[in-house]
């Protein structure tokens, strides 16, 4: 299996004025390329190792490029184009089927987004903020992640990268602002078709759906 940086499904500078079209470029052509190109390497080296030394060795890498590659190709899903723009980000549909289990577990969608922001800003270090779904009670959580550890425990709807290359051009050290603004670029709908996906065909769009 040979990994591939996936295209954007819009222009760099598409999500101005909240995530600037550097920090996209950046993010998209050298981020997540460098997980691509390190992964393929690893596994390369996995195929041809010959003692359970040099593969154990090897698992650590295959996790932190594999997990950046699956995370980042779910995270540019996850953006749209603002409605200012023209498109459908942050555009929440409270008649949806997601819609209207986020309200019942939260509320109304700015408690959840509150919620969101409030463990998310609470990783120490990097890692990433997920809405997913809880496949032994069905319910949708907010649960994070790690590093680049993918989620494994939850099938992901909505994930945000709050590593410093994610923001720190535009946002510098302010996080908070960062996740305040992202919140106009989050295609609902997306997340929405992945919440049905798996509650009506079990289809779960999470690590396995990522194309390598």
């Amino acid at each position: 299996m040979v990994a591939q940086l996936p295209p954007l499904p819009y222009d760099y500078d598409a999500l101005e004025p909240h995530i600037s079209g550097e920090i996209m470029k950046l993010h998209h052509t050298k981020h997540h390329q460098t997980y691509v190109t390190n992964l393929n390497a690893a596994e390369e080296k996995y195929a041809k190792a010959t003692s359970y030394k040099d593969i154990i060795a090897l698992q650590s890498a295959i996790k932190f490029n594999g997990g950046g590659h699956i995370n980042h190709s779910l995270f540019w899903k996850n953006l749209a184009p603002s409605a200012a723009k023209g498109g459908k980000g942050g555009a929440f549909d409270a008649s949806s089927p997601l819609g209207k289990q986020i309200i019942a577990e939260f509320g109304s969608v700015e408690s959840f987004k509150a919620s969101f922001n409030e463990q998310t800003l609470a990783i120490q270090g990097s890692g990433w903020g997920w809405l997913g779904v809880n496949p032994k009670t069905k319910r949708v959580e907010i649960t994070t992640t790690a590093n680049q550890d993918p989620l494994v425990s939850h099938v992901p709807l909505i994930g945000v990268d709050i590593w410093e290359h994610a923001f720190y051009l535009q946002y510098k050290n302010v996080k908070a602002d960062y996740m305040k603004e992202i919140w106009s670029v989050i295609n609902f709908e997306e997340a929405n078709q992945r919440y049905v996906d798996y509650t009506t065909k079990n289809v779960d769009a999470g690590v396995n759906a990522v194309k390598l």
